[in-house]
């Protein structure tokens, strides 16, 4: 029997066979949203005052955490990203014209203000991504709430506007609700259970959530989950891509989130996959590729905050 006393915390439902019609700028048919994460520099490091070094998201085969030590290997995949991958994607998504969003580090832009520079210039949407690139499921709660302040203040200060959006990655359970309360964001994206934006509410207050997405992601390789080469990766976004293109002509339009590294896409290997999947986007017509920042917004537009439940 359900427990009516202590509603459950999960939402199973969303928007059922009826969601919503996004109403995309343009009649467009699909809102695709590219986002570049800046972690590099961030990671878990003894050099950062952790206890053991980085195990995630190299190129390494599932480097150990080393407890008390710095791991070099894993260090100078890190730094890849940060010297060069960084650079090589800016200046595609560039080329290509494409909007986008990026998902910043606090302690990564810290270390390279190059890169703080270059993304003011470029003028790219600077979303929060955490102080540190660490799991904050168990950090005290004080913590967390310190360092959300600080990564706020990197941002605003290094890139020269106040971020918008909100996204760990790996969150504790209080991390929403402290972005609340921290104020001024649109939106955050910890949440991969839809292909369309939704709201909330949160400390009683209306929060709208843009999924992401950890499939159409070029972790997966890193992560031994069936994309081992930046082709593999380009065949599973172009047929999400198709899918949900097609959806939109049907008259379901959604949204699409394709997450990105700097020290993974950024490879020679692997770019020209993310150079022809953009141009396969782009040679369709009806595509909006946005800011999550401009999804946002448009979202609050058509789809207004709701009033509270009397």
């Amino acid at each position: 029997m359900f427990d009516t006393a202590h509603p459950y915390p999960r939402d199973l439902v969303g928007y059922g066979a009826n969601p919503p019609d996004p109403a995309w700028p343009g009649g467009a048919r699909i809102a695709v949203s590219l986002v570049l994460n800046y972690e590099e520099g961030g990671e878990y490091s003894v050099l950062h005052g952790d206890a053991h070094s980085e195990s995630a998201l190299t190129d390494m085969d599932r480097p150990a955490a080393l407890p008390g030590e710095r791991n070099p290997n894993v260090e100078q995949n890190f730094e890849y990203g940060s010297r060069v991958g960084i650079w090589s994607v800016m200046r595609l998504l560039q080329e290509r014209g494409v909007d986008a969003t990026v998902y910043a580090v606090g302690m990564a832009l810290e270390r390279n203000p190059a890169v703080a520079a270059a993304f003011r210039e470029w003028g790219v949407e600077v979303a929060c991504h955490g102080q540190r690139w660490i799991d904050y499921q168990f950090v005290p709660e004080a913590v967390e709430r310190a360092d959300m302040a600080r990564c706020i203040d990197t941002i605003t200060r290094l890139v020269g506007r106040r971020p918008v959006g909100w996204y760990t990655g790996r969150p504790s359970l209080n991390t929403r609700r402290l972005a609340v309360e921290a104020g001024g964001f649109l939106y955050d994206s910890d949440a991969y259970n839809d292909d369309l934006p939704y709201w909330l509410r949160v400390s009683g207050r209306p929060h709208l959530v843009l999924p992401y997405s950890f499939d159409n992601n070029d972790s997966r390789m890193n992560r031994s989950q069936g994309l081992e080469t930046g082709e593999d990766f380009l065949r599973y976004c172009r047929d999400a891509f198709d899918w949900l293109y097609r959806s939109g002509l049907e008259g379901r339009p959604r949204m699409m989130s394709i997450g990105l590294h700097a020290r993974i896409v950024g490879r020679p290997g692997r770019i020209g996959a993310l150079e022809r999947l953009i141009d396969h986007m782009q040679a369709h017509e009806g595509v909006w590729i946005a800011s999550r920042e401009a999804i946002a917004r448009h979202w609050l537009e058509r789809f207004p905050a709701p009033e509270p439940r009397g």
